[in-house]
């Protein structure tokens, strides 16, 4: 392709001439990542596929601008069909048009969206970054941008930022209801908890929450599931029999905020062990399920005990496990746990689910370099005594094992501070806790 034929098409993706649409800001990801393309490094940008990696690249650009910076943005998007070959060739094609006719002046930003697709796109990325000639940013399916794989590819060059769908707060802003302090949250109790059902049952990807109509909210959640087998797995890895991958991923999304063992999954399924350890580890590259370990001091505990599995999306577990209303203790553990994965890369934390020999567990402990920051029991429904009880006994018992105090129980709406065993137990409202 000649120069000007390149232009014409970049025109499209960039601000160069005008500026574009770019939806509603994730301020959180936006901030975050222009701070960390101040530091000399290449900024890998992954998530689950529909999650908003593209548009939160636009909204990048677009802060940029408003610093008077419209020629020093490029924005490639490697999934335009018109691009004839997507070698190194092209790349430095690219590059040679944009610097020849654009003329950014001083040090360009560079984004380059699903940058997987281009073959040997390595050697570009750490040519511009050793000659420190370009802020560099790159985006791609979490299957594709692996982090083992980038710390080979460019050799301590890259920090990783992931990109997950809408948390709560994120998801009212989207529905056009901002709460900044707890007046906001006083005065719009009764509309945060009409629209906490809804998040509760179609999650937090940006269009399903912009579509009004349930039916195609679960057509276009069963599409995501879909692409995300045939594309980030099947495709990915070149997988031939895909009904059994397909099988397991449906009973995991089936079976969500649960422990379990390769081994009973391979009899329940009727799946060779080696097959589910190697398909599942597929499923957790692709971000569709993450697996949360069982806390012990020691290692080999840690990895021999059985995981727990949870969504990517509530959404779209409700979507294909066809399972909305029937627990919603397990729908709420698996929002928390998504919660915490978000601060988790804000803090700096790990988190991990307790149980003892005798069967006890708490859903998540929450640690921090050096000790247990907080210890958090889900429990929706704590208006059965024994059932208050059995969770309350867990928590303290756990506390005392850990040496921590912060003591939780997330539920459906009831909140206050009860001493139960000598020990102070905070109960907040998961909607509540979700917008702290």
């Amino acid at each position: 392709m000649e120069k000007f034929e390149i232009l014409e098409i970049l025109t499209e993706w960039n601000f160069w001439k005008e500026d574009m649409e770019v939806g509603i800001f994730r301020e959180y990801y936006v901030n975050e990542i222009l701070d960390r393309l101040k530091l000399d490094k290449v900024i890998s940008v992954i998530g689950v596929r529909r999650s908003g990696k593209s548009t939160i690249l636009k909204q990048i650009v677009k802060k940029l601008i408003e610093k008077n910076m419209r020629e020093n943005t490029l924005i490639v998007n490697f999934e335009d069909r018109r691009w004839l070959k997507l070698d190194l060739e092209f790349l430095n094609k690219v590059y040679d048009a944009y610097q020849e006719i654009i003329k950014p002046r001083g040090k360009p930003y560079i984004f380059l969206d699903e940058i997987q697709k281009v073959e040997k796109w390595e050697r570009f990325v750490r040519s511009l970054n050793e000659r420190k000639e370009a802020n560099i940013l790159i985006t791609g399916s979490s299957s594709e941008l692996m982090s083992k794989e980038l710390s080979s590819l460019l050799t301590g060059r890259t920090l990783e930022i992931e990109i997950f769908p809408l948390s709560f707060k994120e998801f009212l802003k989207f529905k056009k209801l901002r709460i900044k302090d707890e007046r906001d949250m006083a005065f719009n109790a009764a509309e945060i908890r009409s629209l906490f059902i809804e998040y509760l049952e179609f999650g937090g990807f940006p269009e399903i929450v912009l579509v009004d109509d349930k039916r195609y909210k679960r057509e276009i959640l069963w599409q995501y599931f879909d692409d995300i087998i045939g594309k980030d797995v099947i495709e990915r890895f070149n997988i031939r029999n895909s009904r059994k991958i397909e099988i397991l991923a449906k009973y995991y999304l089936t079976n969500i905020s649960s422990p379990h063992t390769f081994n009973s999954i391979s009899r329940f399924l009727k799946i060779p062990v080696e097959t589910i350890s190697r398909y599942s580890n597929y499923l957790e590259i692709s971000r569709l399920i993450s697996f949360l370990k069982r806390f012990s001091f020691s290692l080999k505990e840690q990895e021999n005990s059985p995981r727990k599995v949870y969504s990517i999306d509530i959404g779209l577990s409700n979507a294909i496990g066809f399972r909305f209303r029937e627990d919603f203790g397990k729908i709420a553990e698996n929002i928390v746990f998504l919660e915490l994965k978000r601060r988790e890369m804000k803090s700096k934390t790990e988190i991990f689910y307790w149980k003892d020999s005798y069967g006890k567990e708490v859903d998540f402990v929450v640690k921090d370099d050096t000790s247990i920051k907080e210890l958090i029991q889900v429990c929706w429904d704590i208006s059965k005594p024994n059932t208050k009880e059995r969770e309350l006994k867990a928590l303290v018992k756990a506390g005392k094992e850990l040496k921590c105090r912060n003591l939780k129980v997330i539920t459906w709406d009831y909140e206050g501070r009860e001493e139960f065993k000598g020990k102070e137990i905070r109960f907040i409202p998961l909607w509540r806790w979700l917008l702290g």
